[in-house]
């Protein structure tokens, strides 16, 4: 009878206790699912949005830049390639920002930060397979490169980076995305044969050190140990990818138009101006030079490697300085979306590289074999316009190494079919874009009709200039 009253006593604990859990739940006082360090639910394909179970309810310019530097620690965990059982993937275009590099902009009377961009596969960051991307670059000299891309060291050297350089940092993130990709869409998805040729890839880089060493860490793991002779890199001079079709006078008016917004919103900034005037007093020089060394860049550096901020005899800039400036910069960047000027600049700024990635997606929905995987290996001013202009406000700006993917895949069921999925940084944002919003309304299917993305591209983007083409839209004051 004893061990009959414990039982019932103990089952109704444990009954309570499943309340007690499904109620916090239900209302919404302890998270239901794994939540990244990007604030992103992995289950859901349609959010974006910081989560504010995780996150600061407010700006926290320190949180912002640690997923800004986007160092390298856990093994990331990504929803590309995910379909239906009987949705076949047809052909894959990434779109990268280079890794971490050096500065740009130097503080002017301040030591330079001491990193060192020789990779040593014992030091931190590192990469099973770094030693092996060495050797392999060493042997790069069979491969075909536009340009000066030849001309261009193929991985980092310097004991103390140069300005720009790619640090190992750096290389170290695109060995995980190109690794990541690689057990995706080849183990997985058997994108690319084992005896696939140089047809088969489409590679480009501008002309920077940083985007041909990041392409190729990225391509390395992809595909391991490649033949050389099977790589040709493109060469790109405009860091928008416009090739033949830069010339856009609305396009550079906008872009006028929205510097003079981010010169106004500076201005306005009694916080920051006083945090210039603080800054430039110890560093002994006018707030209009130091202003115009873009501290932030060099500073960012100092954070994403732990490095001391500069010091002179007058003081020492420190981490309230650098929260002053990244806040005001988180700001400038909300502003901005909610302005149209920035937005309108990326419509016509993106629109020749949307539209060969067009081409290229309705060349392989006819059956063309070719490009099946493409690669662009860009800077942070190549991908943000493309987040805008595809309508993807509430993204973060490119960290280093982010990554666009964009996903064409073929119905199984209805071979003439075929979807897009869109996604950044390993999180769908399909149903964020402009052209797919009200479709996810009424579809059950977890993707995006090509067509619309077509339509979007080659009509879809001048309508908000009053246009049907990429040359009026170019030439035409709409409002």
């Amino acid at each position: 009878m004893l061990f009959r009253n414990r039982f019932l006593i103990l089952l109704a604990l444990a009954a309570l206790l499943a309340f007690l859990s499904l109620s916090l739940q239900f209302l919404h006082l302890i998270p239901v699912n794994p939540v990244k360090e990007d604030g992103l639910n992995p289950k859901s394909r349609k959010r974006i949005m910081p989560d504010p179970l995780t996150e600061p309810p407010a700006i926290d310019p320190i949180y912002e830049a640690r997923l800004y530097c986007n160092v390298p620690s856990i093994t990331e965990r990504s929803m590309e390639g995910h379909a239906p059982h009987y949705f076949k993937l047809v052909s894959v275009h990434v779109l990268i920002r280079h890794g971490d590099r050096y500065p740009l902009y130097a503080i002017p009377k301040t030591k330079r930060p001491e990193i060192d961009c020789t990779l040593v596969s014992s030091r931190k960051p590192s990469h099973p397979q770094l030693e092996a991307f060495v050797r392999h670059m060493s042997q790069g000299s069979e491969a075909q490169m536009d340009g000066t891309l030849s001309s261009l060291p193929r991985y980092p050297s310097h004991s103390l980076c140069e300005m720009g350089e790619l640090t190992q940092t750096g290389v170290v993130q695109h060995l995980h995305n190109g690794q990541l990709l690689r057990e995706i869409y080849i183990k997985k998805h058997k994108l690319l044969s084992s005896d696939w040729t140089a047809k088969h890839l489409y590679l480009e880089t501008t002309g920077k050190s940083r985007t041909l060493q990041s392409g190729l860490a990225l391509l390395y793991t992809f595909l391991p140990d490649f033949d050389w002779k099977k790589i040709n890199i493109k060469h790109q001079w405009s860091t928008i990818f416009c090739s033949g079709s830069c010339d856009c006078p609305m396009r550079n008016h906008y872009l006028e138009e929205e510097q003079r917004r981010q010169y106004s919103l500076r201005v306005k900034n009694s916080h920051l101006e006083r945090t210039y005037v603080d800054m430039a007093k110890i560093v002994g020089i006018p707030t209009r030079q130091l202003r115009a060394s873009n501290p932030i860049d060099s500073l960012l550096c100092h954070f994403c490697h732990n490095v001391s901020f500069p010091c002179t005899k007058n003081g020492c800039i420190d981490i309230e300085h650098f929260k002053v400036i990244k806040t005001h910069q988180l700001e400038d960047e909300r502003e901005r979306q909610e302005k149209k000027l920035y937005f309108w600049y990326a419509l016509l700024a993106i629109h020749p590289l949307l539209n060969q990635t067009v081409n290229r997606m309705q060349r392989i929905a006819e059956g063309k074999k070719e490009e099946l995987f493409v690669l662009y290996s860009a800077h942070d001013v190549t991908l943000s316009p493309v987040l805008s202009a595809l309508g993807i406000t509430e993204a973060r700006f490119p960290r280093f190494a982010a990554r666009l993917v964009f996903e064409l895949w073929q119905d199984g069921k209805k071979p003439r079919e075929h979807f897009i999925r869109i996604l950044y940084n390993g999180f769908d944002v399909t149903f964020q874009t402009l052209f797919c919003r009200e479709h996810n309304m009424h579809s059950s299917k977890p993707m995006c009709p090509l067509e619309k993305f077509v339509h979007f591209v080659k009509r879809g983007m001048f309508s908000v200039f009053n246009s049907t083409n990429y040359y009026d839209a170019c030439r035409r004051r709409p409002f």
